[in-house]
């Protein structure tokens, strides 16, 4: 294999998994399973998060100035959406969907206004789970469905209702884009112990960037334990005094008595 022919050990750590879900509230700094209520919507085919930024160049109408120069490049805006196809006709997800309407319970109504609120302009994020026990986030500030209702019904099917919700920019905050990212490490990761043969070894869940404790040595018949590596190759052996950053396969490395 070439040397640079590889990819790094953590590779899929951070990996995003399934589909994720829209939510109304979500905490970054404790990310806890959220309640139903706080959940949009079920959603089909996955959710499409998109930030593009839009760029002027001040030197395109300037003779003798050639295009695309780095010192001439002006950042104009950024256009941040989240789109999806939602399962349901909640009145929630109806009024989401329609951005300016009111929704009037006691005769379970969605109505469209003709006049736009600021309390239309609402936070929603989209919360996903990573490979390693983490989490992956995205907060749309505040968010208006930009591309309408569009129920769509089929035979023998169920109905699902498109929406595409834009994140806009505030007066009151005009250097804060309406889109951030959060990739948030899980709080406990697990070690695992292959004894290679010797006797098992219980896995340890351990906090997060604290070290393992160095297990009652295994033992195999005929062989004397020589140790916990972090590869089947016995290249890099553990040192228990070490924090854990990721879920961990430690190996036993044994040397066969004379």
């Amino acid at each position: 294999m070439g040397k640079f022919t590889k990819i790094p050990q953590d590779a899929f750590n951070a990996l995003q998994l399934d589909a994720g879900v829209l939510l109304t509230t979500f905490d970054p700094a404790n990310p806890v399973e959220p309640a139903d209520q706080d959940i949009l919507t079920a959603t089909t085919g996955g959710i499409t998060i998109n930030c593009t930024p839009t760029f002027s160049d001040l030197g395109e109408d300037v003779d003798n100035v050639p295009a695309n120069m780095m010192e001439l490049m002006h950042l104009d805006s950024w256009e941040c959406t989240m789109s999806t196809t939602g399962i349901g006709t909640s009145l929630e997800l109806l009024r989401w969907a329609l951005g300016s309407a009111d929704i009037t319970a006691a005769s379970n109504k969605v109505k469209p206004r003709k006049d736009l609120q600021q309390t239309d302009f609402q936070t929603i994020w989209w919360v996903g789970d990573r490979a390693d026990g983490g989490v992956v986030a995205v907060k749309l500030m505040n968010a208006l469905s930009t591309g309408g209702m569009s129920l769509t019904t089929s035979k023998n099917g169920k109905g699902q209702t498109a929406i595409t919700i834009t994140g806009h920019m505030s007066i009151n905050a005009q250097n804060d884009m309406p889109m951030e990212f959060y990739s948030i490490d899980p709080d406990t990761y697990t070690v695992t112990f292959n004894s290679a043969g010797g006797s098992a070894v219980t896995a340890q869940v351990v906090d997060a960037n604290t070290p393992a404790t160095a297990p009652v040595a295994p033992t195999r018949e005929g062989y004397t334990f020589a140790g916990w590596y972090t590869e089947i190759q016995y290249l890099t052996q553990w040192n228990f005094t070490d924090p854990v950053t990721q879920n961990l396969i430690l190996y036993a490395k044994w040397t066969e008595n004379e």
